[in-house]
């Protein structure tokens, strides 16, 4: 959604209502949603924590996935839940220059 939803507030709204919607057609736990946004920030964490840049994104999206899918994908992988941890876990070591230097190509230290 490249050109709605800018505020994270608002982008949160509408991700409560979407997942509310999915809930009232009977879609949950066949489809879930995963959400990115430039601003994302995890419940209890500062604006500027480096962890947030695991759901950042260049503008708000809202990812469709199939439950049977993130089943199989979780079938093949056992350690699949832990993906995010080891994410924000790489992201703290790297720090944010780091992982600017990573974006840019550069090697991280």
């Amino acid at each position: 959604m490249p050109y709605a939803l800018e505020r994270f507030a608002d982008y949160n709204d509408f991700l409560y209502f979407a997942e509310r919607l999915l809930k009232s057609l009977r879609l949950s736990g066949t489809l879930q949603i995963a959400s990115f946004h430039p601003h994302y920030q995890f419940a209890g964490s500062e604006p500027d924590a480096i962890e947030n840049y695991t759901n950042r994104s260049p503008y708000p999206i809202f990812h469709l996935l199939r439950e049977a899918s993130v089943a199989r994908a979780v079938e093949a992988f056992p350690e699949a839940a832990d993906i995010y941890e080891r994410n924000q876990q790489t992201l703290r070591e790297l720090g944010e220059e780091g992982w600017r230097a990573w974006l840019a190509g550069a090697q991280p230290r």
